[in-house]
């Protein structure tokens, strides 16, 4: 530490210079980060932003690349609540007992590795904390003797950086739309959650150039994809980033509504308008006056409705049922969908003037599948959610199961993802009790395997497929009915419980479904359990 000084002034104006060179944000923060680890050497160091309550990792070196894809709650975490209120850096002692939240995360290292020394500079500009930045080492002693001046020096440089990546304008709107919360006016309520669109692959940047054209204005917006894909994040997104954030952002499933009733819900009645009328209602359209009304399903609505929804849109106007006026509403509609609607249309199950009324600009959410560089960054979103809803120290995923979870092909998206987490979390807490760093292992995850439904590239084998999955020995009408109830229950996972969607991949009636689950034994409860 003797040369401590000269290294660190050559260096720093070094860097000083590098940064104002016409980088892109990844790479200044990196340049920074590489640079930083010259200066002081350690095993890890980390660059996160502050957005409210919470710390969101930008660059990060040593640590395992989930890491990235994590969210810390501040209050959660001591040292980072020690870290943010701090003025200027923070050594914490080799044998300090507040838990690390980088324990069992360096890479490289599988077992549960203490950090031994650990440091953390708030970056702090213009009298408002920005971030932090933490530098860990698993050997002891390493960052006593660092002079209090350069490190101050270091926290400013590194708050400039983030300054010039991160304006003001742009942490405030974000804090502000982390914070709010709008109480939603539909009947079960839209649940909230500060669920981000995580991912940095190219077609995720491409969507996400696609929304922040398209948010600030009026216009109708189709959102389209497969199951699971995440279409009710992007229309929050939309929804946050445009002038009607502060009004309601209302939530109707059109595949959840009986066909009898959906001119009620979207356009409300009055009372004595029909049996059961026994009191004025407010349609969904009405509570989303000068807010964004968001159809999901949309190409589950029958013809019938569809045509009182394109008055609906074309007119700025509303007739509750059983009221002869017309109301004038302002809504911004948001419409999804996981179906091809130009397929519907061309086979008349879907109506062209609607389709070309809400797909004024068409946004296509990817299929997990063709975000490979995203999984990595998902599995740490939803290891940290899994951590703090089964109030774990440590949670992390062995390399094999991260390089297993990379292969897959995930048929059912993000959603699948999210339930493989939390199941095979349930399984390592309950395999590994009393640890204070908890790994999922393969066993863990289980065998995750895509259901071959009636295509072409599988039908050839369907018999190989059927005898190494379904036990014989029952007879052929036993091993029917196992092979019948597996494809059920996998449909129904892989449509999160929606009997219409679970119906459409068995390509079969909805009702038939419905019956045939009723001979099988198959129930589901509102807690989305399978029963037999």
């Amino acid at each position: 530490m003797q040369n401590f000084s000269i290294t660190t002034l050559s260096t720093l104006a070094e860097m000083t210079i590098d940064l104002a060179s016409g980088l892109n944000d990844e790479n200044r923060f990196n340049r920074l980060l590489e640079t930083i680890r010259k200066i002081i050497p350690c095993d890890c160091v980390a660059l996160m932003s502050r957005q409210g309550d919470t710390l969101i990792p930008l660059a990060m070196q040593g640590l395992t690349k989930d890491t990235l894809g994590r969210r810390f709650i501040i209050d959660e975490h001591p040292r980072f609540q020690q870290i943010c209120s701090a003025r200027q850096a923070v050594r914490f002692d080799a044998d300090c007992a507040l838990p690390d939240p980088f324990d069992g995360l360096l890479l490289h290292h599988d077992g549960d590795v203490p950090i031994h020394s650990c440091m953390g500079l708030p970056l702090i500009f213009d009298e408002k904390l920005l971030g932090v930045l933490t530098l860990d080492s698993l050997e002891t002693g390493v960052f006593t003797h660092i002079p209090a001046r350069h490190l101050k020096v270091l926290s400013a440089i590194a708050a400039s950086t983030l300054k010039m990546a991160l304006t003001f304008s742009q942490l405030e709107t974000q804090a502000r739309q982390t914070q709010q919360r709008l109480q939603e006016l539909n009947e079960e309520g839209w649940e909230r959650d500060r669920s981000d669109i995580i991912g940095t692959s190219r077609v995720m940047q491409s969507m996400h150039d696609e929304i922040d054209v398209v948010a600030s204005s009026d216009f109708n917006i189709l959102i389209f994809g497969e199951t699971g894909v995440g279409k009710e994040l992007v229309a929050r997104r939309i929804h946050h980033l445009s002038a009607r954030k502060r009004q309601p952002l209302v939530y109707v499933n059109c595949a959840a509504i009986p066909e009898n009733l959906i001119e009620s819900e979207l356009f409300g009645h009055i009372k004595g308008a029909f049996t059961g009328a026994d009191r004025n209602r407010l349609g969904k359209f009405a509570l989303a006056h000068e807010g964004t009304l968001f159809l999901d399903e949309i190409g589950e609505l029958p013809l019938a409705a569809q045509s009182k929804l394109l008055r609906a849109l074309q007119n700025n106007e509303i007739q509750p049922v059983g009221q002869d006026r017309v109301q004038h509403i302002d809504v911004r509609v948001l419409a999804a969908t996981n179906r091809d609607l130009k397929q519907e249309v061309e086979a008349g199950r879907f109506r062209a003037d609607l389709y070309h009324r809400l797909s004024v600009y068409p946004i296509h959410v990817p299929p997990l599948r063709e975000r490979k560089g995203d999984v990595s960054l998902l599995a740490g979103y939803f290891l940290e959610q899994a951590r703090r809803k089964l109030g774990m120290t440590h949670l992390k995923l062995a390399q094999d199961v991260l390089d297993y979870l990379i292969q897959y092909n995930w048929p059912g998206n993000v959603r699948e993802m999210e339930h493989v987490i939390n199941r095979a979390a349930l399984k390592a807490r309950a395999s590994q009790p009393q640890q204070a760093l908890t790994t999922i292992t393969l066993t863990d995850v289980g065998v995750l395997e895509s259901l071959p439904i009636n295509t072409p590239e599988t039908s050839d084998s369907s018999e190989t497929t059927t005898s190494s999955h379904v036990p014989i020995s029952g007879g052929l009408r036993q091993a029917t009915d196992d092979f019948q109830r597996q494809l059920v229950k996998e449909a129904l996972i892989q449509s999160d419980y929606n009997w219409a969607q679970a119906a459409r991949l068995l390509q079969t009636d909805r009702a038939n479904l419905t019956r045939l689950a009723k001979r099988l034994g198959i129930q589901v409860k509102k807690t989305h359990k399978l029963e037999m």
